[in-house]
């Protein structure tokens, strides 16, 4: 133990990345920790260890979605666009606060997180290894060359650390008892909170009763809101649009802004749902990258282009697709328009090249195609009880009432949907699609016995 506090004591802050603002003011920079090497050694061994308990336990509310394996932000998104779409589609208002929290890694306050701890049944020993992690670490910060003198760190979870998000997730996990009526979903410190009604007045209302409770939440926990960061959203697609809107107000009295645009875990949103904000930001950022390619192409083998664009291209198109694909064609055929580019890159075909052609040439779909195995995974996985509940609890397996060749498919059943938008839900759209594919495929039922032993 004291080897590991030797090593663990002393963790210095590279050049801090300047995020915009005032270039003088050191809130407008993010710190970037360097912790030493052997002790993230031992913090892997522990947060494994962590992790086992608390999951095994069911310690973690279900809305949690950092930091833990099988969660994710395209999970996460998903579940709350289903809510959404959803309440739109029964002619409902829905709105959303997005709530922004002030250097909250930072913030922790020791004693609460080991009382956390405490209450969850960690031991005497364990509560005492924590207490000794958490204890007299100073930092420094290198800038230029030159490096600053120590300051004691007496609050927050070590920055850049192993097991940091997990005991943050501890720390700020009962903040989804708070939510009260409204709906809540947390990936660690991004927190959303969303309630739909018919009436919307009595749906702003009862919003801004529930955010009362997750501020007086926040500081219990001693995290400090960031009002001018938090932003609330009306989604709204067919429904009249108020004269003025119902202010949704700090417990200090400040309004928050409402915004037609947000970027919630890697994705813009905007109010309509038409992800048109979003597909423009993919769109510059693919160009720009294409750009510098094409400009210095003379550089690379035809193998380190195909490397470059599958290593720095494709993410990009990849993440969040299952999300952003009920965006119209209209716009999707930009990308795809990007997406041809980054292959004549590769492999200097003419612009003239039709686009199937493109696709043969390097042996890759079409970005339609890599959209539909991504999303048909995602519906597999939720049958499977291999996603998280909150989506595999969308999905329902049909049983049939007798037994002919055509029961043998495993079928979902297609909930209700009243109008188109509606039908772009998570429950409807992956209950059609998956249907739609057994009857291409002519899936039969070699899985029924992995469905029935699974959770879903």
């Amino acid at each position: 133990m004291q080897y590991f506090v030797f090593l663990r004591v002393i963790s210095y802050i590279g050049t801090p990345l300047f995020k915009g603002g005032d270039t003088l003011d050191p809130n407008f920079y993010r710190p970037i920790s360097i912790l030493p090497c052997l002790s993230k050694v031992c913090e892997s061994q522990v947060n494994k260890q962590v992790t086992d308990h608390l999951e095994s336990h069911r310690t973690f509310s279900a809305v949690q979605s950092g930091f833990r394996a099988g969660h994710g932000c395209t999970s996460a998104t998903l579940k709350v666009l289903n809510d959404i779409i959803t309440a739109i589609d029964k002619r409902q208002y829905c709105a959303a606060v997005f709530i922004d929290l002030a250097k909250a890694f930072d913030s922790v306050n020791h004693h609460i997180l080991i009382g956390r701890l405490s209450s969850l049944g960690f031991s005497d020993d364990c509560l005492a290894w924590f207490t000794n992690y958490l204890a007299d670490r100073v930092q420094c910060v290198k800038s230029e060359g030159m490096l600053s003198g120590p300051l004691a760190v007496s609050m927050g979870v070590p920055q850049g650390s192993i097991l940091g998000p997990t005991i943050f997730s501890v720390y700020f996990n009962d903040v989804a008892l708070a939510a009260g009526d409204s709906l809540i979903h947390l990936y660690a410190d991004d927190t959303i909170l969303y309630i739909s009604g018919p009436s919307l007045d009595t749906m702003l209302s009862n919003l801004q009763t529930s955010f009362n409770a997750i501020q007086h939440s926040f500081r219990g926990l001693q995290l400090l809101l960031n009002a001018s960061k938090t932003k609330c959203m009306l989604f709204n697609r067919s429904l009249p649009a108020p004269a003025r809107l119902t202010s949704i107000t700090t417990l200090d009295g400040s309004d928050l802004e409402y915004v037609d645009i947000y970027k919630y875990l890697g994705v813009w949103l905007d109010c309509k749902l038409s992800f048109q904000t979003h597909i423009k930001h993919l769109q510059s950022k693919i160009k720009s990258r294409v750009g510098f390619l094409f400009r210095n192409k003379a550089s690379f083998t035809y193998a380190a282009k195909l490397t470059l664009v599958r290593l720095t291209i494709l993410p990009i198109l990849d993440f969040g697709d299952v999300i952003y694909k009920i965006a119209s064609n209209t716009l999707l055929s930009k990308l795809d328009a990007v997406y041809h580019s980054a292959i004549r890159f590769v492999t200097k075909a003419p612009y003239t090249t039709h686009h199937c052609d493109l696709y043969a040439l390097v042996g890759w779909p079409s970005l339609h195609s890599r959209r539909q195995t991504h999303w048909l995974q995602v519906i597999y996985k939720s049958m499977l009880g291999k996603a998280r509940p909150y989506l595999s609890s969308l999905v329902t397996m049909a049983t049939p009432i007798r037994s002919t060749r055509s029961s043998r498919c495993i079928s979902l059943i297609i909930p209700k949907a009243n109008t188109s938008f509606g039908r772009l839900s998570f429950q409807f759209s992956a209950a059609c699609d998956w249907n739609e594919l057994q009857k291409s495929l002519k899936l039969e039922t070699y899985l029924p016995h992995q469905l029935q032993t699974s959770a879903i």
